[in-house]
This record gives C-alpha cells, structure tokens and sequence, in this order.
C-alpha cells in the first residue's frame, strides 16, 4: 500500500523549527538575574536608554534629577533608571534590573520610587515593552490645568498619540500614584498625570521617547495657533476615520476605536517568525522567491 505523501510545507516545517531550536539563544526570563543582567540584550537596551536620556535632558523634558526610563528585558525583568540622578549624566553601571515587584536584583544604585508607576503599566498592558516618564513644558501645562490638550488639528498628533488620558493627581511615587493610570493604559500609550507630567508607553525607548516629543510640540504649537487671531481648522471627520483606520492596522491604540463598531477588537495578527521562515523556504523549493 503506497505510503501517504508528507506535504512539503511540514517537511520543511519540521527541519526549519528543529535548526531555530538548535541555534536559540536563551530568553532574558530564562537564566538568572545576574545572567540577564549582563546579557547582550541588557546591553542594548541600556545604550538606548541612556541615549533617550540624553535627548529628554537636551530637549527640557526633564530637569535637575526628574523623569525615569524603564524597558521590559524578557517576561520577568525591567531595565530602570536609579533615583537622583540627571538623565543627562547617565552611565551603563546605573542602571538597575527589577523583577516586576520592583525588588532591585542587579545594579549599586537605588531604583527610582516611580518605577511602581512603570510596573502598573507593564503588568496592566502586556503591549508595553518601554515606559517613558517626564516634564515637558508645554504638555505638563495642560497636566496642570487637569485637562488634555483638544484633538482633531494635527495628522502626525492623531496617529502618533491622539486623545491623552489625564490621571487625578497623587502623591508621586506612591502605589496610589502608579494606579492612577490603569483607567487608561490600554486605550492610550500617553497620559497626563495632574500636577505632575506625562508618561508615555511604546515597544522601545526611543518610541516612547518620540510620543513626548510628539505631544509636548503638539501642545506648543496649538497655543500658538490660538494666538494666531483665526478659527482653528479642523480636520474632516472623514479624514479622522481614515486615521483611525491606519492607527489600527499600525497597532497604536486610541479610545476612539474601542467606540467605533468596525475599529473594534484587536488588529489583525501576522504569521509568526516560524510561519514566515516556513513559508520563504518553500517558495524557493517551488522557484517562487
């Protein structure tokens, strides 16, 4: 009795998934805290840091010792800034490596006490791989007035960030303070913290990085647009719609969606690195690539 043909795709399907395990380089979470610590990723992640760092500090988003940075590293650990100590001035032995409970593991210098806020983003939304929090002028202004700054004027605002969330007012580094961002964190990857500043969440540093540059030139630029003398334009709702629509085949989050029937649900997934391996590897076996 003739044997049953295995298809070609589970053929190479087994080879590519078998050579991937053979090469894999353990995951951060996989190995131990002093391991991760000094990891290639870990040191990747902490020149990026330091560089986003550096452009809050070059920008006035942060002054004296103010603002933090953190960045997911694996499934159990954060990259953090320390505590009192300019993001201008910093260097890779100072920044730290927290579990999720913020129990500093690796690192001389004493975590920030606003890493709590990082943490209840991390662990309320797992789209957050980097946390960026800061002061900058314009965008804390409205902070301060409790309000967000209106939508509707500016196309790189609305696809980059559009409506913020704006979080009542705590006491700064407190339990309290981190979950007063949790109404927000999934419908808005920036969020104004009353009297305070804003934080600001992305898949890498210098994202979240460019989300505060984003909002805080938006926030200028719309105060000066109303000293103008001339009614604010505003951009065709139809035009809002296809924004929205691009945002979510993008993967960027925006509460406006969560609202609207077609934009609801989560973006389309795409194959995994498995599935496209699989898929490229065939199409030269049939000539096709």
């Amino acid at each position: 009795m003739e044997q049953p043909t295995v298809p070609i795709a589970e053929q190479v399907r087994e080879v590519v998934q078998a050579a991937m395990e053979a090469l894999r380089v353990p995951r951060a979470e996989e190995i131990s805290p002093s391991a991760a610590a000094n990891s290639f990723e870990a040191e990747a992640l902490r020149t990026e840091m330091i560089s986003v760092g550096r452009k809050l500090w070059q920008r006035q988003y942060v002054d004296g010792n103010g603002g933090n940075i953190s960045v997911r590293l694996g499934s159990r650990y954060v990259l953090c800034t320390p505590t009192m100590m300019s993001k201008g001035d910093l260097e890779p032995a100072d920044i730290c490596l927290s579990d999720l409970d913020g129990n500093i593991l690796a690192g001389d210098r004493p975590r920030t006490s606003e890493l709590l806020l990082h943490l209840a983003i991390y662990k309320a939304n797992s789209r957050a791989h980097s946390v960026v929090h800061c002061h900058p002028p314009y965008a804390t202004a409205f902070a301060i007035t409790g309000s967000a700054p209106p939508v509707g004027f500016s196309s790189e605002y609305e696809i980059f960030v559009g409506p913020v969330g704006v979080a009542h007012y705590e006491t700064p580094g407190t339990q309290a303070f981190a979950e007063s961002v949790l109404p927000f964190v999934h419908d808005h990857n920036t969020i104004l913290l009353s009297n305070h500043g804003i934080v600001c969440w992305s898949d890498t540093p210098t994202h979240a990085e460019w989300l505060v540059e984003i909002l805080d030139n938006y926030c200028k630029t719309y105060l000066i647009a109303q000293q103008v003398g001339k009614p604010l334009a505003a951009i065709p709702e139809d035009k809002i719609q296809e924004i929205l629509a691009l945002k979510r085949r993008m993967g960027l989050p925006d509460i406006r969606m969560a609202r609207l029937p077609e934009f609801a649900g989560p973006a389309a997934g795409g194959h995994t690195e498995l599935d496209r391996l699989v898929e490229q590897v065939v199409a030269r076996l049939e000539g096709r690539g």
